[in-house]
């Protein structure tokens, strides 16, 4: 039974994180913690084995995801390996931190955190000044299958450090930096909504290597679980990713504000009434 909750969970956290650009340890993790403490499925998980095992499902989410993306070209490959550059590191430093959070307070921090992040969301049609870190950095244009036009992008220095603190966030909830960084992109960096969803698909796929890395030798990834996890993750990745196909990209920010809403509402609750 506890195998079979783990492969539906492991899922649905493929389908939504491939089809908004999360990579799936947004779903996962708050799924877990809400499996485990309100119905005892998994009373030996604590947060940091649950961290742990997301990272790993993120390997092969993204992998998944990213081949799916690179057939429709949607992957911007050089902002991918920037991004990547400033978030290792952050991963490592984030995955030791994590150590060191209890359950209320790993709760708290993630629910304000996806909060912030779905209000950024809501009102970024209302932030004129995003045009500034496209007009001073790196440009690239994208035309969509509608024959749209896109300019995006962003100096260089400014994305190192940002995805710096995204790896960070990363490593130390294990959610894979999908969630901070797809806001990022097409609030700041004005991104079409699926190359910024394909792009932070293969980030997170190289990112998750090197987060996972870290949790393994802490000790954090519980591998028997991965037997149920990887395989649905990986097989709910495709499907997630055929889904983005047919999505227009305002109903891709809709469903990725809504989700972040809702879970980090949770998660708020979950961290001030258990504590």
């Amino acid at each position: 039974m506890v195998f079979l909750v783990m492969a539906l969970v492991g899922i649905v956290s493929g389908i939504v994180g491939a089809l908004i650009g999360l990579g799936g340890g947004v779903i996962l993790v708050p799924a877990l913690l809400f499996l485990g403490t309100s119905f005892e499925f998994f009373p030996e998980l604590s947060p940091q084995k649950i961290v742990g095992l997301s990272v790993i499902m993120m390997i092969f989410t993204g992998m998944s995801s990213t081949l799916a993306y690179m057939k429709v070209r949607t992957v911007d490959y050089k902002s991918g390996l920037i991004f990547f550059a400033g978030s290792a590191p952050g991963t490592v430093i984030g995955a030791f931190v994590n150590k060191n959070l209890d359950l209320p307070s790993f709760n708290l921090y993630f629910g304000i955190l996806l909060v912030f992040l779905s209000i950024l969301l809501l009102l970024r049609n209302h932030l004129k000044a995003v045009n500034w870190f496209v007009d001073n950095g790196r440009k690239t244009t994208f035309t969509d299958k509608y024959n749209k036009q896109y300019v995006y992008g962003y100096p260089i220095l400014f994305a190192l450090l940002l995805t710096f603190f995204v790896g960070f966030a990363s490593g130390l909830f294990g959610i894979g930096g999908g969630s901070i960084i797809v806001p990022a992109m097409i609030l700041l960096f004005l991104f079409p909504p699926h190359v910024a969803i394909g792009t932070s698909m293969f980030m997170v796929f190289l990112s998750a290597i090197v987060n996972s890395t870290t949790h393994i030798a802490l000790g954090h990834v519980p591998w028997v679980y991965t037997i149920a996890i990887v395989p649905g993750a990986y097989i709910g990745a495709k499907i997630g990713a055929k889904f983005n196909k047919n999505l227009d990209s305002e109903m891709l920010v809709t469903i990725l504000r809504l989700v972040l809403l809702v879970l980090g509402l949770r998660s708020i609750y979950e961290g001030i009434f258990s504590s």
